[in-house]
């Protein structure tokens, strides 16, 4: 009997060693378990395949940002810092006179007034080695974020703006600190002349990843932006140059006019080894998939959508790979895109 106990011991895995030697069959095993009556079907997290990991937000994390955010979703962890620098109109090549037609989102894509990038820092995660060059899915995240900022229309190239005003009027203190008082009647407004522009380098970085970059890295973007504060700056003509006002009490930094709160919501289908064999089979939709999960996954869909207004909309929709995905679930996805975003507006209030 005592050997028969020290074979069987001998021959029992444990949990982490079974993932690491079978994972697909060690997630199969977790989601559809022998009794589905006693034990529902869970992930290897212990998640259920639609629950998400709830978001955890702190602003105002860098000081020398002009906007920072830490984000974390489980064991993925991100930190946004975005700072401003003037750019001057004439060094911008195909810069053209303002009109009154003009499309906000166009000006911040043509002149490149936002700059995201994405670093995946050494110890994230046991796959990113020190001394390497840029991984492909840190330019992947850095291309898809870029795109968001634009086709999410989230901020306005009037933020940016820095103008000259021949009708303004300027007050000198003795100790030469410039403060301009912008006149607001319709002469100032036709007169007045864009001479640079703040562009916003938004630097990504993770600090701990655990799967779902994407929509933990837009989340850390979208609460850095929210907490950005720009100073007042304005041309000075004598100088011919961009200085920055002393913040006072009357005019302080001024923060960006953020449009909406789209979020991103990702999900991973997860297919038995049957499905993949002969296209049937069982699949289950892993909601927030996590590294593991991601790696056994072959087809994903990332959907952005916006509640401000009252009903959800959706704003962009992006798959990758598979066939599993149709009319039918994107239309289940998204009602839990929807609680995701609710989710995150309460934890960003």
């Amino acid at each position: 009997m005592p050997y028969n106990m020290a074979t069987s011991s001998s021959l029992t895995l444990t949990s982490t060693t079974f993932a690491k030697l079978s994972p697909h069959p060690f997630l199969l095993a977790n989601l559809q378990p022998p009794d589905p009556t006693s034990t529902p079907s869970a992930r290897t997290n212990g998640r259920q395949p639609r629950q998400i990991r709830p978001y955890n937000i702190n602003i105002s994390s860098l000081s020398h940002a002009h906007g920072s955010a830490v984000v974390r979703s489980g064991d993925t962890t991100v930190i946004c810092g975005v700072r401003g620098e003037t750019l001057l109109s004439s060094q911008i090549p195909n810069f053209r006179a303002l009109q009154a037609d003009d499309n906000d989102n166009d000006e911040l894509r043509d002149y490149d007034l936002l700059v995201p990038n994405v670093e995946l820092a050494t110890g994230c995660a046991p796959n990113f080695l020190p001394g390497v060059p840029p991984t492909t899915l840190a330019q992947t995240l850095s291309t898809r974020l870029f795109s968001l900022l634009h086709s999410s229309k989230v901020l306005s190239a009037e933020d940016l703006r820095i103008y000259y005003d021949p009708a303004a009027s300027a007050t000198t203190t003795t100790e030469g600190d410039e403060e301009m008082e912008e006149d607001t009647d319709e002469f100032s407004e036709v007169t007045r002349e864009v001479k640079a522009y703040w562009v916003l380098y938004i630097d990504v970085l993770f600090i701990s990843f655990d799967g779902n970059p994407f929509d933990v890295a837009w989340a850390a973007i979208l609460a850095a932006l929210r907490d950005t504060k720009l100073p007042r700056a304005y041309w000075d003509v004598d100088r011919e140059m961009v200085l920055c006002a002393r913040p006072t009490e009357a005019k302080k930094a001024a923060s960006l006019s953020i449009r909406g709160l789209p979020v991103a919501c990702t999900a991973a289908v997860f297919t038995a080894k049957e499905r993949q064999k002969k296209g049937g089979g069982k699949y289950w939709i892993l909601v927030d998939p996590d590294r593991l999960e991601e790696s056994l996954c072959d087809e994903t869909v990332t959907m952005v959508v916006d509640g401000t207004e009252g009903e959800l909309k959706i704003l962009a929709i992006s798959k990758n790979g598979g066939t599993v995905v149709g009319p039918a679930l994107m239309r289940e996805f998204a009602d839990v895109a929807g609680v995701r975003w609710r989710e995150f507006r309460a934890v960003l209030q």
